[in-house]
C-alpha cells in the first residue's frame, strides 16, 4: 500500500507546480483540456485559472550602473497599474506605460551619482494587488560638461538674435544632446539647430529662425541635457533653461561705399547717421553682410594689437557695440570727425560723432542685425564670427544640424 500512495500522488504535485508557472495570459484565454487523471486513481487536474505572483523586473539594476540609460519596468504575469521612480532629493523620472500595461520606460534618463527607488504597483487579471519596490545607484560623473547661455533669461532682444549654447568640452554625441533641446514660441516659428566651432575653439550649437523673429514673439529654451553623455566619459549633470521676447523690427543698414547707416524700425526710416568705415586696401578694411549687435559694452579700452594691427591705436572708446568676434565694433570716433559721411578711414569699425552715437547706442538693442554693404571689404562675416549664421542660406544652415 505504501508504494500505491506515493505512485498516486506524485503526478498531482508535477501538474500542480507546472499549472503555477502558465502565463496568466495563455491560462485565460481559453479552457484548457482537461489534464488526465493520475495513473491508479480517478483525481483529476487542479482548479483552471489558478494564478501565481506577478513577476516584475527592472532595469537597470544593481550599484553604480552607468547613467544616460532610461528606467524600464517589465511586468509577467499581470499588468503595472502604477510605476514611480523616485531619487532621494524629491524628484523623479515621469515615464509612460504601453497600452498592454506590460512595460513602463522613463522619459528621462538616469542622471549620474543617483539613488533611485522604483515603486510598481500591479494587478493580476483575476484582481490581486501587489506593490514592488527595488533600488539602483548610478556612478558619478568623472568629468562634467558646462554650457554658456545666449540670450539671457528676462532678455528682449532683436529680430535677428539666435539662441547660442557654447560648450566647454567637445561634444561628440551631437545628435543625443541635439535631441535634448526645445525651442517653444508664442507664434509658429520655422527653425533649425545648427553646430559650428565658436571663434575660440569650443564647441557651439545655435538655433536660428528661417527668417527674422516675429516681433513681440516669446521664446522659451529648454535644455534636459542631465543625464546625457557629450563624450566618451564626460556628462552633462544639469538641466537648463531661458526664456526671452524679440522686440521691435530694427535692421541698420550700412552703407560703406555711401558712408552712412541707417535705422530702420518696422520699415520706416527713423533716422541716417553718416559715418566711416574701414580703412580700403588692407586688413583695416570692414566686413560686410549680416552681423548681429552682440553686445552694447559702453566705454572699453580698444587695443589694436589684441586684433593683429600692430602699434596703431591704444584708447579708450565710449558707445562701443559689439559686432563680431575679431572685433567690429559699432562706436563713437571723434578723432575722424572729418571723414564722417565722405570717406573710410577707420581701423575696421563703423566710426561715428560723439552725438549721433549716444542716440543711436540707445534706440538698439542685442539682437539687432546690421546689413552691411561695401565694395572694398575683408569678406563676409562667418557664421562663427559673433553671430554670422544668417549670411548661410536656409538649406546650407540646415544641414549643419546632427538630426538630419
Amino acid at each position: 500500500m505504501p508504494r500505491t500512495r506515493v505512485r498516486a500522488h506524485h503526478p498531482i504535485r508535477t501538474v500542480l507546480a507546472a499549472a503555477l508557472l502558465v502565463p496568466l495570459s495563455a491560462a485565460c484565454t481559453s479552457d484548457p483540456a482537461p489534464a488526465p487523471a493520475a495513473a491508479g486513481t480517478g483525481e483529476g487536474a487542479p482548479a483552471k485559472n489558478a494564478e501565481g505572483p506577478v513577476t516584475v523586473q527592472v532595469t537597470p539594476t544593481g550599484k553604480q550602473v552607468l547613467a544616460g540609460q532610461p528606467v524600464r519596468v517589465t511586468a509577467s504575469g499581470g499588468r503595472l497599474t502604477s510605476v514611480t521612480v523616485t531619487d532621494a532629493r524629491g524628484g523623479g523620472l515621469p515615464g509612460r506605460a504601453a497600452p498592454d500595461g506590460r512595460t513602463w520606460t522613463s522619459s528621462r534618463k538616469a542622471v549620474p551619482g543617483t539613488a533611485y527607488a522604483v515603486t510598481a504597483e500591479t494587478r493580476t487579471r483575476g484582481g490581486t494587488a501587489t506593490t514592488n519596490r527595488s533600488f539602483f545607484t548610478t556612478a558619478p560623473a568623472a568629468k562634467v560638461n558646462k554650457v554658456d547661455w545666449r540670450p539671457g533669461a528676462g532678455t528682449t532682444v532683436g529680430v535677428a538674435q539666435p539662441v547660442s549654447l557654447v560648450f566647454d568640452h567637445p561634444v561628440r554625441n551631437r545628435a543625443e544632446v541635439e535631441k535634448q533641446l526645445k525651442i517653444t514660441t508664442s507664434n509658429p516659428t520655422e527653425g533649425s539647430w545648427g553646430w559650428l566651432r565658436d571663434y575660440a575653439g569650443n564647441d557651439r550649437v545655435d538655433w536660428r529662425p528661417k527668417d527674422y523673429w516675429k516681433p513681440g514673439t516669446r521664446v522659451t529654451v529648454t535644455a534636459e541635457l542631465n543625464g546625457t553623455a557629450s563624450s566618451e566619459g564626460r556628462w552633462f549633470v544639469r538641466d537648463y533653461t531661458t526664456s526671452f521676447t524679440i522686440g521691435p523690427r530694427q535692421i541698420v543698414k550700412v552703407d560703406l561705399d555711401a558712408h552712412h547707416l541707417t535705422l530702420l524700425r518696422d520699415g520706416a526710416t527713423v533716422r541716417r547717421i553718416p559715418v566711416s568705415g574701414g580703412t580700403p586696401g588692407g586688413d583695416k578694411r570692414s566686413w560686410r553682410g549680416t552681423a548681429v549687435l552682440m553686445a552694447k559694452e559702453g566705454t572699453i579700452n580698444m587695443n589694436s594689437e589684441t586684433v593683429g594691427l600692430g602699434n596703431a591705436y591704444d584708447k579708450d572708446v565710449a558707445y562701443s557695440m559689439r559686432l563680431t568676434w575679431s572685433g567690429m565694433y559699432a562706436h563713437a570716433a571723434p578723432w575722424n570727425t572729418r571723414f564722417f559721411g565722405n570717406s573710410n578711414q577707420s581701423s575696421g569699425c563703423i566710426g561715428m560723432s560723439d552725438a549721433d552715437a549716444s542716440w543711436f547706442y540707445a534706440q538698439v538693442c542685442p539682437g539687432d542685425p546690421f546689413e552691411i554693404t561695401g565694395k572694398d571689404t575683408k569678406g563676409t562675416v562667418a557664421p562663427n564670427n559673433g553671430f554670422g549664421q544668417w549670411n548661410l542660406s536656409w538649406p546650407d544652415w540646415r544641414s549643419r544640424s546632427a538630426l538630419r
